[in-house]
């Protein structure tokens, strides 16, 4: 409700619109394409990524589907549905998880592979994914 403020001499509880809105951060796919050209460093990557949706293929049990004909067993994550769906197919199942719940949720040994049919395929070995959890726990805890 708004009611005249007397001490302001304006309405209370409305305030001017910003003369220019925030600016919105980079999407996920922008993120990998900064990253992979060397315009974005690690660490504003890994603040992105975090709190990105994930777009994960399922199967009929729970948990990530997992590659294991590369040399290390990698997890194909994807930025966006409309990713996902080029390299599984339009009907294909899928899951939704933070990045961050992905670095807390893929097994030890593993890596992931984001977007892998895409302009800008990123392959993410399980050394770097011990680094990034690494970072997350040093961001979170200090």
């Amino acid at each position: 409700m708004y009611g005249y403020d007397q001490n302001q001499g304006q309405y209370a509880g409305y305030q001017e619109p910003p003369a220019y809105p925030e600016p919105s951060p980079p999407s996920l796919a922008e993120a990998v394409r900064g990253f992979t050209t060397g315009a974005m460093s690690s660490e504003d990557f890994q603040q992105i990524f975090a709190t990105s949706k994930i777009y994960c293929p399922r199967g009929d049990n729970p948990g990530f589907l997992a590659l294991h004909n590369t040399q290390q067993p990698v997890i194909p994550l994807f930025s966006s549905l409309k990713e996902l769906r080029s390299y599984a197919g339009k009907e294909s199942k899928y899951f939704t998880v933070t990045g961050a719940e992905v670095i807390d949720l893929l097994p030890t040994g593993y890596g992931f592979v984001l977007d892998i049919e895409g302009e800008h395929r990123m392959v993410v070995d399980a050394k770097a994914v011990e680094e990034m959890v690494d970072f997350a726990m040093r961001r979170m805890y200090g």
